[in-house]
C-alpha cells in the first residue's frame, strides 16, 4: 500500500514539474516574441520594474524585512551608471557594473544600521536613510539637481552590438532580466536561502540553532540592493536619463505595491504585480482620471479579495495545488 501511495505521489510530482516547465517555456516564448506585438520601450520598462520588484521580494518575501528605502539602490545605480557612461565615456556594460557595485555598497551601509532593529523601526530607518540619500542627490553636483542626468548614450554592448536599436536594446534587457531572476531563484533555493526563510518564520529559533542572524540579514539586504541596482542601472540606459524620481520615496512605495499585488514570497508574483502597475500607468497616462486612484482601487480590491496577492491566491487555490504550485508564505 505504501509503495502504491509513493508511486502516485511520484507521478503527481512529475506531472506538476511538466506543467510548470510548460508555463516557463510559454512565458519565455512570449517574452521573445513580445517586441513584434508591443511597444519595445514599454516592454523594457516592464522588465526593469519586474526585476526591481523581484529584488525587493527577496528581502520582504523570503527574509521578512520590510524596507521603505529601496529607491536608494534603484535610483542610486541609475545615477552611477548614467554619470559614468556619459561623463567618463565608459561602455554600457561597465557602467551597469559600476551601478550595481554602487548599489551594493549603499546596501551594505544602510543595512549595517537598519538590521539592528526589527519591524516598523527597521522600515523607518530605511526610509530615513533613503531620504538622506534623496537630498544628497538633490544637492550633489554630478546629479545635476532637479534636471537629472540627461542624454545618456546607449553606446555599443561589448563594442559590437548597437544598443541604439530598440530591438537590440530589448533583447539585452531581457537577457539581464532572465539572469537576474535566475540569480534570485538560485539564491532562495540555496542553503543560505533556507536559513533566511527560517529567520523569517522564527528568528529566535534560528538564533538558538547558532546562526548569526545579523550576518544573514545583512547578506540578504546587500544582495537585494545589488539586484535592485541592476534594474535601475539598466533603466537609465534604456531611457537615457536618471532623475530624482528614481530615488524618491514614492518609488519605494511603488515597488512595495507591485510586490503585494502579485504575492510576496512567490517568484512569479512580483513579476505579475509589476506588469499590472506598469500597464496601468502606461495605458491610463493619457486619461483624465488620475492613475494613482486607479492603482489605489486595484490595491484595495486585491487586499480585500486576494489576501495573499493574485499569484499567491492562485498557488493556494485547488487548481494551483493540482498543478503542483505550493504557497508557503
Amino acid at each position: 500500500m505504501a509503495d502504491v501511495t509513493e508511486t502516485i505521489q511520484t507521478e503527481k510530482s512529475r506531472t506538476a514539474l511538466s506543467v510548470q516547465a510548460g508555463f516557463l517555456l510559454a512565458g519565455l516564448l512570449l517574452l521573445l516574441l513580445a517586441p513584434f506585438f508591443f511597444y519595445p520601450i514599454f516592454l523594457m520598462k516592464l522588465l526593469c520594474f519586474a526585476l526591481f520588484a523581484c529584488a525587493f521580494n527577496l528581502l520582504l518575501g523570503y527574509t521578512g524585512l520590510l524596507s521603505f528605502g529601496h529607491a536608494t539602490f534603484f535610483g542610486g545605480a541609475a545615477y552611477f551608471t548614467a554619470y559614468t557612461v556619459k561623463a567618463w565615456g565608459l561602455p554600457p556594460e561597465l557602467g551597469i557594473l559600476i551601478g550595481v557595485a554602487g548599489a551594493a555598497f549603499l546596501g551594505l551601509v544602510m543595512g549595517f544600521f537598519a538590521i539592528r532593529r526589527q519591524g516598523i523601526y527597521f522600515a523607518m530607518i530605511t526610509l530615513a536613510l533613503s531620504q538622506m540619500f534623496f537630498f544628497f542627490c538633490l544637492q550633489a553636483e554630478f546629479t545635476e539637481g532637479e534636471d537629472g542626468i540627461q542624454s545618456v548614450p546607449r553606446g555599443h554592448l561589448f563594442g559590437l552590438i548597437d544598443l541604439n536599436s530598440s530591438t537590440n536594446m530589448y533583447y539585452f534587457v531581457l537577457a539581464v532580466f532572465i539572469i537576474g531572476v535566475l540569480i534570485i531563484w538560485r539564491f532562495i533555493n540555496s542553503p543560505f536561502g533556507m536559513i533566511l526563510k527560517s529567520i523569517r518564520e522564527n528568528e529566535q529559533r534560528a538564533i538558538s540553532l547558532g546562526y548569526s542572524v545579523a550576518r544573514y540579514k545583512l547578506g540578504a539586504f546587500v544582495m537585494s540592493a545589488a539586484l535592485a541596482g541592476l534594474a535601475g542601472a539598466v533603466k537609465s540606459i534604456v531611457f537615457q536619463f536618471a532623475t530624482l524620481t528614481d530615488v524618491a520615496w514614492q518609488m519605494s512605495g511603488e515597488v512595495i505595491l507591485m510586490t503585494l499585488l502579485g504575492g510576496i514570497g512567490t517568484l512569479i508574483g512580483p513579476l505579475f504585480g509589476a506588469g499590472l502597475v506598469v500597464a496601468l500607468e502606461n495605458y491610463l497616462a493619457t486619461s483624465e482620471f488620475p492613475v494613482t486612484i486607479i492603482t489605489g482601487i486595484v490595491f484595495m480590491v486585491c487586499v480585500l479579495i486576494f489576501r495573499r496577492g493574485i499569484i499567491g491566491e492562485f498557488y493556494a487555490s485547488r487548481l494551483g495545488r493540482k498543478l503542483g504550485f505550493v504557497y508557503r508564505r
